[in-house]
């Protein structure tokens, strides 16, 4: 039989097996840009928290220090210096310091270093001998 006019076959008549599948490169794009928004708002929450979980360390290592500070201090007769209380604490984000030493006075210092510099407004965190931590809002 030859064709005329009606040789071509249209793929609604084709097998289920035989049809064409997949995404069209529209759909692709959209999920992209869909993707690309909702990364754009998830990952600076993301760096937020990890900063926030950093500074919650270095909390953590002024309380420690704070609480050696005392004991040292019942044993001599001034506050140490990090050296003397002899804890080791070290970090990759914070470094440590102890200022204003006397009988009756020290400062503990923590100051963010690389990446955590970015810590907007809790770049350096202190405590002193009367419990008074700044800035306030960053030990919360």
């Amino acid at each position: 039989m030859l064709c005329k006019d009606k040789c071509r076959i249209s793929t609604s008549t084709l097998p289920a097996s035989h049809k064409q599948t997949g995404f069209t490169l529209m759909e692709l794009l959209v999920t992209l840009a869909i993707i690309g928004i909702l990364a754009s708002v998830a990952y600076p929450v993301y760096q937020d928290h990890v900063r926030s979980a950093k500074r919650a360390t270095a909390i953590s290592h002024l309380l420690t220090l704070q609480l050696a500070q005392e004991e040292w201090r019942a044993r001599n007769p001034t506050y140490g210096s990090i050296a003397d209380l002899g804890l080791g604490l070290t970090s990759d984000n914070y470094t440590y310091s102890a200022t204003n030493l006397s009988g009756t006075t020290y400062t503990l210092e923590a100051t963010a270093t690389g990446a955590q510099a970015n810590d907007t407004g809790c770049e350096t965190l202190t405590v002193n001998q009367n419990d008074t931590k700044t800035p306030a809002d960053c030990w919360r």
